[in-house]
């Protein structure tokens, strides 16, 4: 009798999440993990996240010891890109040639850094594997300068963590304010005001009109000034990695459509992580969410569901970002809100805010508060409606809150 086979492609945080999932709920068909890097999947968010100098090692990042595959059966293709997927012949096919047979497929390929047009040269940085990370360390091994492009979260974390190993940084963000996409633009000065307190330099509302390395220089012109740099960090969002599915009828919109049990539009193939434009039941329509914590939901979700489960992707997202010595935290979406409520003192110390829509919490956002999100997020998950007032009072106890929605305390 043939064996079933089940092909996980990406081998990222999707992957492995999927991987060990179909195998703890019973799967002893063949499983195969295919991805371009020669590694096996490990956690990205480190790559800016620390940065103590030396080259970041992959066995320190690693989501499961090699061992691990192994003993669990799963095989690894690993520095190979899948190049052809026939979804009627249920065929995969790899850069070498080779060619695999599945019966079910997850779609975990993630993205890719967004590139200026035209812009080439070995000082001219992207950040997404672990060699992109020792390729800009080793270029910063002095102490720069470094100018980021993009003030989103990647680009405020590596410039936290270049400046605090004593590099000078410049920022330059096109948008008001840093972090504008995912944060008021209060607390978007805030995380500015906070750069600039260690010597970083932020230039936000300024337009990069040309990058050009010259030497062992890259010269930046913005519509104000012309900036100098040993290395320039390209940080402004990523694309889908899509290519794959060009010709087949498998869905794609900036991502791949999937449902809500990550099921894209071709039966047996489904997807999960940074690739996937999912039908998100909670917010009434579709998200990409570019998250560790996602990643690894989203695909446990999937694997359960190709196992002939009907589990619904519906959890709130939840992010973090650490830059110096501080920590941001929000789960949730504040779309649609029509009421903000603090806890703690903006400005002076650690604080949350509480997005209500009506009297239900739909979203919680925490600077250096963590307690606060790790029951905020239960409340978020259980729709929890909750009185403003015991919110912003900080002596009542956010688990007593969620007791009286019949939720357990963490």
């Amino acid at each position: 009798m043939r064996r079933e086979r089940i092909v996980l492609v990406g081998a990222g945080r999707a992957a492995a999440a999927a991987a060990a999932t179909l195998r703890r709920e019973g799967f002893d068909g063949d499983l195969v993990v295919v991805g371009d890097e020669p590694h096996p999947p490990y956690r990205r968010p480190p790559l800016s996240k620390a940065w103590d100098g030396a080259a970041p090692c992959v066995d320190d990042l690693l989501v499961r010891d090699a061992e691990w595959y192994g003993t669990n059966a799963v095989e690894l293709i690993t520095g190979t890109r899948a190049v052809a997927l026939d979804c009627a012949s249920r065929q995969l096919t790899l850069a070498d040639g080779a060619r695999l047979g599945y019966d079910r497929l997850l779609l975990a390929t993630g993205g890719r850094p967004r590139r200026l047009p035209g812009v080439r040269g070995d000082r001219i940085h992207h950040l997404r594997t672990v060699a992109d990370a020792a390729a800009l360390r080793e270029q910063l091994a002095g102490d720069g300068p470094l100018v980021v492009l993009g003030g989103g979260f990647l680009g405020c974390e590596v410039a936290a963590a270049a400046r605090a190993s004593g590099v000078e940084v410049t920022i330059v963000e096109m948008a008001p304010t840093l972090l504008s996409r995912a944060v008021s633009p209060e607390l978007g000065e805030l995380f500015a005001a906070l750069h600039r307190s260690r010597g970083v330099t932020v230039l936000t509302g300024e337009r990069v009109d040309s990058v050009v390395q010259a030497g062992d220089q890259v010269v930046v012109r913005t519509c104000a000034q012309v900036l100098e740099c040993a290395a320039l960090l390209v940080a402004i969002g990523i694309s889908r990695s899509t290519e794959l599915l060009s010709g087949t009828p498998v869905a794609c919109d900036d991502g791949v459509l999937v449902d809500e049990f990550a099921a894209t539009s071709v039966p047996g193939v489904y997807a999960a992580g940074d690739v996937a434009a999912a039908h998100h039941p909670r917010y009434g329509r579709r998200v990409r969410v570019e998250h560790d914590d996602n990643a690894v939901r989203q695909a446990t979700v999937a694997a359960r569901n190709m196992l002939g489960a009907r589990d619904v992707y519906d959890d709130p997202h939840w992010f973090w970002s650490d830059q110096f010595e501080h920590n941001l935290q929000m789960v949730g979406s504040p779309e649609g809100h029509d009421r903000s409520v603090v806890r703690g003192s903006p400005g002076e110390g650690a604080f949350s805010v509480f997005h209500l829509r009506g009297d239900r919490l739909v979203s919680v956002l925490a600077f250096d508060r963590g307690r606060d999100v790790v029951t905020g997020r239960k409340l978020v998950a259980a729709g929890a409606t909750v009185a403003a007032e015991q919110l912003e009072d900080d002596a009542v106890d956010l688990r007593r809150l969620l007791r009286r929605q019949g939720g357990r305390p963490s």
